[in-house]
C-alpha cells in the first residue's frame, strides 16, 4: 500500500485523476507493469478500481442495483456478476440491506458500498482519493478493517491519497507531497526518524516571546504552530523542567509530550501544519499547570 500525504491542494487528487484518463498530464509518464503507458492509460484502467473523494452512489438505487449497474458498465454480468454482487454484500456486512434504497444509509454504510464497488471487476489495483473524508472515527476504522482484510483476500496494491496523518501511517510507502512537488518518497517507520525524537507542545499567551526565549536560553529550535510552541527534541521528557526553569512562572499554561507523527514529518519538512489534525494521533501526556511547574 502506497500514500500520497499533503494538504488540501497539494495535488493529491490531480496524481488520480491523470491515472484514471479524467485529466492530461502536461508533462511526465505513467508505467504500470514495466510498460509506460500513452495516455489515457487503458491498460491501467482496465485493472484499477476505484474509489473517488466524493460520493458516486445512485441515492435512488438499491445497495444491490448499484451494484449490478456497476458491473454491467465493467462488463461483467449473467450469474458471474450475481454471485460476485452477493459475495461483496457480506464481505461489506450489507447483506439484510441489500435491497434499501442507499439515500437512507449513513455515511460510512455508504463508503463501504463504493470499496465494494470497486472491486466488482477483481482488480489487481486500488486507488482511493481521500476515501474517509466525512466519516466518523468508528466508520474510519471499520471501513480500513475492510481494506486490509480485502487487500489479503483479493491480491490487491493500493494507491491512497490522504491529509490525515494516521490514515497515512497504515501505507508500507508514502511520499510526501506538497504544492504539486514532491518533497520525499520512503516507508513510513523511515519518515517518522526525520522528526529528532519526541514532540513538546507548550500552551503559552504570547508563543512568538515565547519561543524566542527558548531559543536564545536552551539553543532548541522551538517554533510556533497554531498559536503554541512546539519544539523537537531527542529526550522531551527532561526537557520540559528546563522549559520552566528558563521561563517566568505562569508563562506556561500546559505542557504536551508525545512520540512524532506524519503530521510532524510534513511539518518538519514544510514548516507548516497540515491543514487538518485528527483525533487518533499517538496520545500525548498533557501536564496542566495554573502558575505552578
Amino acid at each position: 500500500m502506497f500514500g500520497v500525504l499533503g494538504p488540501n491542494g497539494a495535488g493529491k487528487s490531480t496524481v488520480l485523476r491523470i491515472l484514471m484518463g479524467l485529466w492530461h498530464a502536461q508533462a511526465g509518464s505513467v508505467t504500470f507493469q514495466g510498460a509506460r503507458l500513452p495516455p489515457p492509460y487503458d491498460a491501467l484502467r482496465a485493472q484499477a478500481g476505484v474509489v473517488f473523494q466524493r460520493a458516486t452512489l445512485d441515492d435512488l438505487l438499491t445497495a444491490r442495483e448499484n451494484l449490478l449497474a456497476s458491473g454491467r458498465l465493467y462488463g461483467v454480468r449473467g450469474p458471474r456478476l450475481n454471485e460476485r454482487v452477493t459475495e461483496l454484500l457480506k464481505v461489506a456486512g450489507l447483506v439484510d440491506r441489500a435491497d434499501e434504497r442507499v439515500v437512507t444509509w449513513s455515511g460510512g454504510m455508504k463508503r463501504r458500498l463504493e470499496l465494494m464497488r470497486a472491486l466488482l471487476h477483481r482488480p489487481k489495483l486500488l486507488l482511493m482519493d481521500e476515501p474517509t473524508s466525512g466519516l466518523d472515527e468508528a466508520a474510519f476504522r471499520t471501513f480500513w478493517v475492510q481494506v486490509s482484510r480485502l487487500r489479503m483476500q483479493e491480491g490487491l496494491s493500493v494507491l491512497v491519497s490522504t491529509h490525515r496523518p494516521d490514515e497515512a501511517q497504515k501505507c508500507d510507502r508514502l511520499t510526501v507531497l506538497d504544492e504539486g512537488k514532491q518533497l520525499v518518497t520512503n516507508t513510513t517507520a523511515v519518515l517518522s526518524r526525520y522528526v529528532g525524537g519526541d514532540v513538546v507542545t507548550l500552551e503559552v499567551e504570547s508563543p512568538d516571546v515565547t519561543a524566542a526565549v527558548l531559543r536564545a536560553s536552551l539553543k532548541v529550535d522551538a517554533r510556533v504552530v497554531d498559536n503554541t510552541v512546539r519544539i523537537e527534541h531527542p529526550e522531551g521528557h527532561a526537557l520540559i523542567p528546563r522549559v520552566f526553569e528558563a521561563l517566568d512562572r505562569g508563562t506556561v499554561k500546559g505542557v504536551t509530550l508525545r512520540p512524532p507523527s506524519l503530521a510532524d514529518v510534513f511539518f518538519h519538512l514544510t514548516g507548516r501544519a497540515l491543514s487538518s489534525r485528527v483525533s487518533n494521533e499517538p496520545e500525548p501526556m498533557t501536564i496542566r499547570t495554573e502558575g505552578q511547574p
